[in-house]
């Protein structure tokens, strides 16, 4: 299979600069050649990492972007001033060997929460960041993983020919309250700014806000997408389309790669009131142990979306509510008899399908997940040590 290319005017790099232990690249780079119009989401923690903080602060000053830095293996998160000195000095040093300004470089950190940086290594990879520039977009995607077992990617391209490619990490430390995790999209689209900035948010929701492995918010999520306009004007609803399209793919690869997971959890949900309450009720479906369990054991215990709709705080009006399995109608209003040992049986691929009705509106949303695994316990019981 060819190599995954970025679109015209973007280039990526990555080394290895010694911040994780294990010696794989973790500090990478994509560098536009023109002026980018972007869109942020960034996690709503009170604990939020100093890239977050301050790609906050540049969003709101609605200044054009040409760069973003990631590193990985530490978050730099709970750091306090120093941490946020660090970050400075990692965008301020990253905008010097490009010749940019500090305030056009983006930054994200991803890894272990409360050590600092080793800076000394950061700035020493930061020198020869631009010698490893190139299209190839792989490299890129595989420098910001941390617990991910591959790299995650999507592209599309619109009919005039403009490209949108995204990539993304996550497998642990996922239930978003923003957009999710890390997830980059790199467009040659000319988009106007405050039209993207109008729409995006929506897209988050029902993406990335859609994703949950284990119930916790990372301190670093963060979602962005970069347009550097050299394929010219597009169609802006083909293109928030297929840009909500790569969003989705990425999305779902998240929920697929979670630490330990076995199978993708797929939540359906109509019925709704409104499409908040539809995702709410998905999500809260997608993010409970008893149900990721019994999907892990097969077991069609529809008792647990019952319970886990229920607490979500959409409305139901359970006489009209149905809920099926795989495809197995299972519930209508009341229990339905079913073959329990096939729908189980049914339950044991790649991907578990659970679609309810709540009967209350004519709202949708669906949520994605993973099956709970021991491993999960293992991974977490032993990631700093």
């Amino acid at each position: 299979m060819s190599e995954l290319l970025l679109p015209r005017g973007f280039r990526a790099a990555a080394l290895v600069a010694g911040i994780k232990p294990s010696g794989r690249t973790d500090l990478s780079g994509v560098v536009s050649e023109t002026d980018c119009t972007w869109a942020f989401a960034g996690t709503r923690s009170t604990t939020a990492a100093a890239s977050v903080g301050r790609n906050r602060e540049l969003y709101a000053a609605g200044g054009a972007v040409r760069a973003l830095l990631v590193n990985a293996g530490n978050a730099n998160a709970a750091t306090g001033a120093r941490g946020a000195a660090d970050n400075e000095e990692m965008a301020g040093a990253f905008g010097s060997v490009l010749n940019v300004a500090p305030g056009a470089v983006l930054t994200a950190s991803t890894g272990i929460i409360g050590h600092l940086l080793p800076m000394d290594r950061v700035l020493g990879g930061i020198e020869h960041l631009p010698d490893e520039l190139r299209q190839e977009a792989g490299h890129f995607a595989e420098a910001i993983m941390t617990t991910d077992t591959h790299p995650k990617t999507a592209e599309a391209t619109l009919s005039s020919g403009a490209r949108i490619v995204g990539t993304a990490k996550g497998s642990g430390m996922i239930h978003p309250d923003m957009a999710t995790m890390f997830a980059f999209a790199f467009t040659d689209a000319q988009i106007d700014q405050p039209a993207l900035r109008e729409a995006f948010p929506g897209i988050v929701a029902r993406t990335f806000n859609a994703v949950t492995v284990d119930g916790d918010t990372s301190t670093n999520d963060m979602a962005v997408v970069l347009a550097g306009g050299q394929a010219g004007a597009v169609s802006m609803p083909e293109f928030l389309e297929a840009l909500e399209g790569v969003m989705r793919t990425l999305a779902r690869q998240i929920a697929a790669d979670g630490e330990g997971a076995t199978k993708l959890l797929t939540v359906r949900v109509s019925g709704a009131r409104s499409e908040p309450e539809a995702l709410a009720a998905a999500r809260t479906c997608c993010v409970s142990p008893l149900l990721k369990s019994a999907v892990h054991g097969n077991d069609p215990n529809w008792g647990r979306v019952i319970m886990a709709v229920g607490r979500s705080g959409a409305a139901v009006n359970i006489e009209a509510m149905t809920v099926s399995v795989q495809g197995h109608p299972v519930f209508a209003g009341g229990p339905l008899p079913y073959d329990a040992a096939a729908v189980s049986a049914s339950m044991r691929a790649d991907e578990v399908v659970f679609e309810v009705n709540l009967g209350a509106g004519p709202a949708y949303g669906e949520a994605w997940g993973c099956d709970l695994s021991a491993e999960y316990v293992s991974i977490n019981a032993d990631y700093t040590t």
